[in-house]
């Protein structure tokens, strides 16, 4: 599988990039997830390796995460995010390393590994509907946010069970996307940097790109919360979920699709 290459001659060549970060933040604003589960998948479909889509991924996400917190700065308890965060970003090391072992496997395989994941992701967002109470067990934390950060680590793809554990709370809409966009924000920096730790010069590229992509990605997110308010997002969210079954289906079928 190729890497990005950041370079005058290519950047014609990577506007598709570009324009599938555009997507996936414009999915993310107007129905309220999907980024990561549709960027990976399509680029690997595209050609390039999950630590080149994570590192894009992750960097054209800090904007949003940020004017998130700075925005719900008053919904945010600290010490809410302290323990799920550790525990994401403990995990993610391990995730790294498999990811690392998985690079020996053929590009088939890698992609019927994502797709599987995004399948049960979608499959697992139509079926699973948490009670919200007003108090979780805390062994659910436990299970939860190490599994996203493996999830994250492994194939760029941690935010479902983080999704499935604030739904069980009985929080309101701020206090659900404040606590979210701070976990997101939480784990950026140790997620480069593990990435970079083990991938090298290889990710820097994707994430140069990604960060030259933000003021297009800035309008895909303004443009995506005007249409997810037009369309409404209980009938977007179910179009998300079709393409992100497609995607699964599609990945899972990767060695019989030419």
């Amino acid at each position: 599988m190729t890497e990005f290459a950041f370079t005058a001659s290519d950047l014609y060549s990577m506007l598709p990039i570009t324009l599938i970060l555009c997507l996936g933040i414009f999915v993310q604003s107007a129905a309220g997830f999907a980024a990561g589960v549709l960027i990976i998948p399509v680029l690997l479909w595209c050609g390039y390796t999950i630590p080149a889509a994570q590192s894009a991924l992750l960097v054209a996400t800090i904007p949003q995460n940020v004017w998130g917190v700075w925005s719900l700065r008053d919904q945010i308890k600290p010490r809410s995010i302290v323990w799920p965060g550790f525990g994401r970003v403990a995990v993610l090391p391990v995730g790294v390393w498999v990811l690392h072992s998985m690079e020996s496997l053929p590009t088939q395989t890698i992609r019927q590994i994502v797709g599987g994941v995004v399948l049960f992701a979608a499959i697992a967002t139509v079926y699973v509907k948490p009670t919200p109470r007003s108090h979780l067990h805390p062994v659910w934390a436990w299970l939860a946010f190490p599994i996203s950060g493996f999830l994250q680590g492994v194939v760029g793809m941690g935010g479902p069970p983080m999704v499935f554990w604030v739904q069980a709370h009985d929080w309101d809409t701020k206090q659900t996307r404040g606590f979210l966009f701070a976990m997101y924000l939480v784990s950026l920096a140790p997620a480069l940097a593990i990435l970079y730790f083990a991938f090298g010069d290889r990710i820097v590229a994707p994430g140069l790109l990604a960060a030259a992509s933000i003021p297009a990605l800035w309008i895909s997110s303004v443009f995506g919360l005007r249409f997810g308010t037009w369309l409404g997002k209980d009938r977007l969210r179910r179009l998300t979920l079709v393409l992100l079954m497609v995607l699964g289906v599609s990945g899972l079928a990767s060695p019989w699709l030419r």
